[in-house]
């Protein structure tokens, strides 16, 4: 079986975590950020994925704590749940149009962190979500997760469909990358070891 959780409480949030990456349900979100429920619902639908996710964050600060912190408890329990990668495809490139905006994922299970984000917001915030904080989640959902990340939006003008086209991209990179592939024999890499 390939699940995790975590429980992660800080002097800022405590968050509760459980994934399975070969369960579609439950899907439950409640982070206390209307939109990054919304954006989390997604990635969890797009990388076919049971997510749990309860928050009780610092929101009379704002939202930050939360959102990178999610980000955080998600790439550890990716991590954790992949195991050794044994027989996963490791990469995964997903492009996704929202209307007129069009996003693109492609990553790398490669027990390396890295993130190239290339995305700019004309709207500042989305409801309580500050829209610089979606390139905060990626980062450290990348760099728990241990993966290289590469997320770029080639076109768009609204905010919320460039930000949705980005996390729809991501979970369905992921789960091209996770996908346990019968014609691997061992670990995709020439090293060994991911």
């Amino acid at each position: 079986m390939r699940t995790a959780a975590l429980t992660r409480k800080t002097a800022e949030t405590k968050i509760e975590l459980r994934l399975d990456l070969d369960s579609q349900e439950p899907v439950m979100i409640e982070t206390g950020v209307g939109f990054f429920d919304h954006m989390l619902i997604l990635f969890a639908r797009h990388s076919r994925i049971s997510l749990e996710v309860k928050v009780e964050g610092d929101l009379d600060v704002d939202s930050h704590h939360t959102v990178e912190d999610v980000g955080i408890v998600l790439g550890q329990c990716i991590r954790e749940a992949l195991g050794d990668k044994a027989g996963i495809n490791r990469y995964g490139t997903s492009f996704v149009p929202m209307d007129e905006s069009l996003g693109m994922a492609s990553l790398d299970l490669s027990g390396r962190s890295y993130l190239v984000f290339d995305a700019s917001f004309a709207n500042p915030k989305l409801g309580d979500f500050d829209t610089e904080l979606a390139e905060e989640f990626f980062q450290a959902l990348a760099f728990n997760t241990k993966m290289t990340l590469h997320l770029k939006i080639l076109h768009g003008k609204n905010t919320h469909h460039k930000i949705e086209a980005l996390f729809k991209a991501t979970g369905r990179a992921l789960r091209e990358a996770i996908t346990e592939n019968p014609s691997i024999q061992g670990i995709n890499s020439t090293k060994g070891i991911l």
